[in-house]
């Protein structure tokens, strides 16, 4: 594979764990990322970058230049606002001949309650939440962006992240976790590592316009998940408390959601085998990792 250009609007742990298995798999490209922080030159695992200034406001116009010769670009900036910012500033500067790949990095928020039900790229997607209901718009945006000036772009539908950095049980450890009494109420999850491997497993088998759910194999409720955890440390069941008792507004939003998220369509066009096929492997290596 000749160098890539990769472009990474927004450089946090996805981002991170896709350059780092690039580099795994000694590729060679030249990065250039975004960040709400001023313009400057940055080390990643030894690896030189610039990161450009890019808010909701304002943007640093020299980074148009370094843009205009990416061949792959990673989106993973949250909505603002309700908005995209990258389309906001950026939305008719895409248009150049060496892009080959652009993927957005969206959410299962989109498909709100289906009741703990299964669901794919196929079903409703009708969005309770406020993160959700801006997840869903500007994915609709990306996609008429694509059609109309003719960008390659998919479309990745992740689960709950968690990695080394952000787990349960850092968070048990910590004493932050609470066992959240709601019944039936299942969400799936994905390991970064595994949102890596399917990010550089598509770079070769890219088809444009698709959609992905990026899940494990394991939907599983909140108590599940701790109750696991806290045999793996062998510490004591932490507090139980309502929904309407919780204090964040966005969690409790998500609390209102019940859905298993298929990975299907995700396993068998990338021919992927999960890393992690469930947080028990994950939680494991993370646990002997610590």
């Amino acid at each position: 594979m000749k160098k890539m250009n990769i472009f990474c609007f927004g450089f946090g742990q996805v981002a991170k764990s896709f350059i780092k298995k690039l580099k795994s798999e000694k590729i060679n490209f030249e990065l250039n990322t975004t960040s709400r922080e001023d313009t400057k030159n940055k080390i990643f695992e030894n690896i030189s970058y610039k990161s450009f200034n890019l808010s909701d406001t304002k943007f640093d116009r020299d980074l148009l230049e370094k843009l205009k010769n990416a061949d792959h670009v990673l989106i993973s900036i949250a909505p603002i606002n309700g908005k995209d910012i990258v389309l906001k500033h950026l939305s008719t500067k895409l248009k150049f001949s060496n892009l080959k790949w652009i993927t957005y990095l969206s959410a299962t928020s989109v498909y709100g309650n289906h009741d703990g039900n299964w669901v794919d790229e196929t079903s409703l997607t009708n969005p309770t939440s406020f993160n959700g209901k801006n997840r869903l718009n500007v994915e609709n945006s990306w996609i008429e962006v694509s059609k109309t000036q003719n960008l390659p772009i998919q479309i990745f539908r992740l689960s709950g992240i968690y990695s080394y950095n952000f787990n349960i049980l850092k968070r048990l450890k910590s004493g932050e976790a609470r066992i959240i009494n709601k019944k039936n109420h299942f969400f799936s999850r994905i390991h970064v590592d595994d949102i890596a491997n399917i990010l550089h497993k598509s770079l070769i088998n890219f088809k444009n316009g698709e959609i992905y759910n990026i899940s494990d194999d394991k939907p599983a409720s909140n108590e599940e998940v701790i109750m696991y955890g806290i045999k793996l440390l062998g510490i004591k069941k932490p507090k139980t408390i309502e929904v309407s008792n919780i204090k964040s507004e966005m969690l409790k939003n998500f609390y209102n959601d019940s859905k298993r998220v298929s990975n299907k369509k995700m396993k068998k066009y990338f021919s992927y085998e999960l890393k992690y096929p469930s947080y028990i492997e994950g939680l494991n290596h993370i646990n002997h990792s610590i």
